[in-house]
């Protein structure tokens, strides 16, 4: 069996951050992700070689001595890029966050299943879950890849009976279709562990960072959902969903 990693490579790290999770939190962006979502607002936490490497006690002593200010809420969000590439350094973390008494969420756009990220799900407090589209062409057009797997991991935490939020990013003309939406919400509206759905309404903040990059961003017209296209989303999550919060 090999040992559990003793580094994480990671982007950058948002001292208390209270947007990825319930109250304030240390946020641990970490580097490389194997999606490739057309409005992606960190492009420079794509490159898998990219980022920093820290010793995984550096973060537990960091987020010790954070730990007075996270209350009885807040506590530890692992986001990305996709950590879940890095889901052995995770599980070993999550399981030393613990024995410290500090919460533990997972960002994810659940592509990544297999035991190891089974495993690091049952480690998990809360996990947080995008999922792009219902419909897996339009998920394809969306991110480059199907949805299967999102799809599936969302079952599995569903199967654990532990809580997950879903994340759902409104783009006009590429996730924001009444229909698809309808099936969105109507595919969870059964699920037990489910305690909040998020709108996360499409913005253009992180454009300066694809022209930095030098890379083609598709979206360069496309502008942020206007008023009646996110109380038609809210609406409509609403009627199947409970806790829907446009963000």
């Amino acid at each position: 069996m090999h040992a559990p990693p003793s580094t994480l490579r990671i982007h950058s790290i948002e001292t208390l951050g209270t947007h990825d999770g319930p109250g304030l939190r240390m946020i641990v962006f970490t580097q490389g992700c194997h999606m490739r979502c057309v409005y992606c607002h960190n492009p420079d936490t794509l490159d898998l070689d990219g980022g920093r490497l820290v010793t995984l006690d550096e973060l537990v002593e960091r987020a010790i001595r954070q730990k007075p200010y996270f209350g009885a809420r807040g506590g530890v969000t692992i986001s990305g890029g996709e950590p879940t590439v890095h889901r052995r350094a995770l599980l070993a973390l999550f399981r030393r966050l613990h024995a410290a008494g500090i919460h533990t969420c997972l960002d994810t756009n659940g592509l990544i299943l297999d035991e190891e990220l089974r495993a690091l799900y049952d480690e998990t407090d809360l996990v947080l879950l995008d999922l792009k589209h219902i419909d897996d062409a339009q998920h394809r057009r969306v991110t480059g890849v199907s949805n299967a797997n999102p799809l599936a991991a969302a079952a599995y935490r569903e199967s654990t009976g532990r809580p997950m939020w879903l994340r759902y990013v409104l783009v006009p003309g590429w996730t924001d279709q009444p229909d698809a939406l309808a099936r969105w919400a109507t595919h969870f509206a059964a699920y037990k562990t489910l305690r909040r759905v998020e709108i996360l309404p499409y913005h253009r903040l992180g454009v300066h960072k694809w022209e930095h990059l030098k890379l083609d961003y598709k979206l360069r017209d496309v502008e942020p959902p206007s008023n009646e296209i996110k109380d038609r989303a809210l609406r409509i999550f609403s009627a199947h969903l409970q806790n829907v919060v446009l963000k």
